[in-house]
């Protein structure tokens, strides 16, 4: 058996998501049936994030295993082949150790959450980000996330259908700054519990926004309870930047 490694960008707006479902199209149904059309083996395709539905994603990673060897390059041609027209791209393919695990040998997994922050709505990236029409305060923004860095119970950013065994993680990074009309926020982390991106940036907004302060968004930490901490942000406006792997 070859295992393989891919390097994925898709466009979630008309995606369920990463994993497999019945109500709608999927990354992993989609790269599954590619493989199969071009290998003729059936395979499973395990991803290192399981995005939801809207969401996007510039530098997600994959594996599968063939029984047959074949050049990288003609995987990855094959692949985008057979997904069109689907809005999934391989953007690199690999020939990847035997024990190498798209989700469980990654070290890091990098986020990035945009607001288009104006009044007119977005006309050639809607479904691309978040639009906000009121003004935010990204330096507030800033200064509230740093609380946040570290090792914590992030049981009041968590989904509740989220099946982690620990809300304990550490955030290595959480960003706030602005271009122009657009604020973004960037997350470094080894791994997230479900929605704590997004669970983040929508109560970081309250703070951007003048309703919440630094310290409310620490007792909100503190408190361990979802109710405690600000709402759900959209999924359009979040991407899997990249992953990361140990140095061969």
């Amino acid at each position: 058996m070859t295992r393989y490694r891919l390097t994925l960008e898709y466009d979630g707006r008309d995606l369920v998501g990463w994993q497999r479902q019945d109500n709608g199209p999927s990354v992993q149904a989609a790269l599954v049936e590619a493989v199969a059309a071009f290998s003729g083996e059936s395979v499973e395709v395990v991803g290192a994030g399981r995005t939801d539905a809207g969401v996007h994603a510039l530098g997600q990673v994959a594996h599968f295993d063939l029984a047959r060897e074949f050049p990288p390059e003609r995987v990855m041609g094959a692949i985008n082949h057979f997904l069109k027209p689907r809005p999934i791209v391989v953007l690199e393919a690999a020939v990847a150790p035997a024990d190498f695990h798209a989700r469980f040998s990654a070290i890091e997994r990098r986020y990035r959450y945009r607001i288009l922050n104006r009044r007119a709505p977005p006309a050639l990236e809607a479904g691309r980000v978040c639009h906000v029409t009121t003004p935010l305060d990204h330096a507030a923004m800033h200064a509230a996330a740093q609380g946040l860095v570290g090792r914590h119970d992030f049981s009041s950013f968590r989904a509740a259908e989220c099946q982690a065994k620990s809300p304990l993680k550490t955030l290595d990074e959480l960003s706030v700054w602005r271009r122009g009309d657009e604020v973004e926020i960037f997350a470094r982390a080894r791994s997230f519990l479900h929605h704590q991106v997004r669970n983040m940036v929508g109560t970081l907004r309250l703070v951007g926004e003048g309703k919440w302060s630094a310290d409310d968004v620490a007792r909100a930490l503190a408190a361990r309870d979802r109710g405690a901490a600000g709402p759900t942000a959209s999924p359009e406006g979040l991407y899997l930047v990249a992953v990361l792997y140990p140095s061969a």
